[in-house]
Protein backbone atom coordinates (compact mmCIF):
# COMPACT_ATOMS: atom_id res chain seq x y z
CA UNK A 1 0.00 0.00 0.00
CA UNK A 2 1.46 3.48 -1.21
CA UNK A 3 0.81 6.03 1.82
CA UNK A 4 -1.84 8.61 1.43
CA UNK A 5 -1.79 10.58 4.51
CA UNK A 6 1.08 11.43 6.96
CA UNK A 7 -0.04 8.99 9.87
CA UNK A 8 -0.41 6.07 7.19
CA UNK A 9 3.56 7.02 5.98
CA UNK A 10 4.52 7.09 9.63
CA UNK A 11 2.96 3.64 10.45
CA UNK A 12 4.55 2.06 7.41
CA UNK A 13 7.78 3.36 8.43
CA UNK A 14 8.14 2.82 11.85
CA UNK A 15 6.14 -0.40 12.43
CA UNK A 16 5.75 -2.36 8.95
CA UNK A 17 9.76 -1.82 8.37
CA UNK A 18 10.70 -1.18 11.88
CA UNK A 19 12.80 1.47 11.21
CA UNK A 20 13.14 4.15 14.07
CA UNK A 21 12.39 7.68 12.96
CA UNK A 22 15.79 9.04 14.36
CA UNK A 23 17.02 12.46 13.45
CA UNK A 24 20.12 10.88 11.57
CA UNK A 25 17.63 9.07 9.78
CA UNK A 26 15.46 11.67 8.60
CA UNK A 27 18.04 13.65 7.95
CA UNK A 28 20.13 11.29 5.67
CA UNK A 29 16.46 10.72 3.43
CA UNK A 30 15.67 14.74 3.25
CA UNK A 31 19.44 14.81 1.90
CA UNK A 32 18.65 12.65 -0.67
CA UNK A 33 14.86 13.30 -1.55
CA UNK A 34 15.68 17.00 -1.60
CA UNK A 35 18.61 16.37 -4.58
CA UNK A 36 16.55 15.69 -7.58
CA UNK A 37 20.09 14.49 -9.62
CA UNK A 38 20.75 11.53 -7.45
CA UNK A 39 19.43 8.27 -9.31
CA UNK A 40 17.96 7.58 -6.35
CA UNK A 41 15.45 10.18 -5.95
CA UNK A 42 14.81 10.40 -10.20
CA UNK A 43 13.76 6.45 -10.02
CA UNK A 44 11.71 7.31 -6.97
CA UNK A 45 10.09 10.32 -8.78
CA UNK A 46 9.58 7.24 -11.93
CA UNK A 47 8.07 5.02 -9.80
CA UNK A 48 5.50 7.23 -7.78
CA UNK A 49 5.43 10.70 -9.16
CA UNK A 50 6.36 14.28 -8.22
CA UNK A 51 3.23 14.45 -5.78
CA UNK A 52 4.08 11.80 -4.06
CA UNK A 53 7.94 12.63 -3.59
CA UNK A 54 7.58 16.07 -2.53
CA UNK A 55 4.40 14.52 -0.05
CA UNK A 56 7.30 12.40 1.88
CA UNK A 57 9.73 14.96 1.74
CA UNK A 58 6.95 17.08 4.10
CA UNK A 59 6.55 14.30 6.29
CA UNK A 60 10.26 13.39 7.05
CA UNK A 61 10.08 17.46 8.10
CA UNK A 62 6.71 17.17 10.30
CA UNK A 63 8.30 13.73 12.22
CA UNK A 64 11.58 16.42 12.59
CA UNK A 65 9.02 18.83 13.32
CA UNK A 66 7.42 16.33 16.17
CA UNK A 67 10.75 14.71 17.14
CA UNK A 68 12.22 18.35 18.19
CA UNK A 69 8.87 19.02 20.56
CA UNK A 70 9.46 15.51 21.95
CA UNK A 71 12.46 16.02 22.55
CA UNK A 72 12.03 19.54 23.94
CA UNK A 73 9.25 18.26 26.26
CA UNK A 74 11.68 15.46 28.11
CA UNK A 75 13.83 18.11 29.17
CA UNK A 76 12.88 19.30 32.82
CA UNK A 77 12.35 22.75 33.30
CA UNK A 78 14.84 24.69 35.08
CA UNK A 79 14.25 24.52 38.82
CA UNK A 80 13.47 28.07 40.32
CA UNK A 81 16.20 29.52 42.62
CA UNK A 82 15.66 28.69 46.37
CA UNK A 83 14.73 31.73 48.18
CA UNK A 84 16.33 32.84 50.99
CA UNK A 85 14.65 33.83 54.19
CA UNK A 86 15.64 35.90 57.15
Amino acid sequence: MIPRTYAQWRHCITVECGIPLSADFIAQRLAVWRNPQLEETQRFRRLYGDAHWQAVQRWFVQAAQEQKQEGAAAVPPLAAPAQQTG
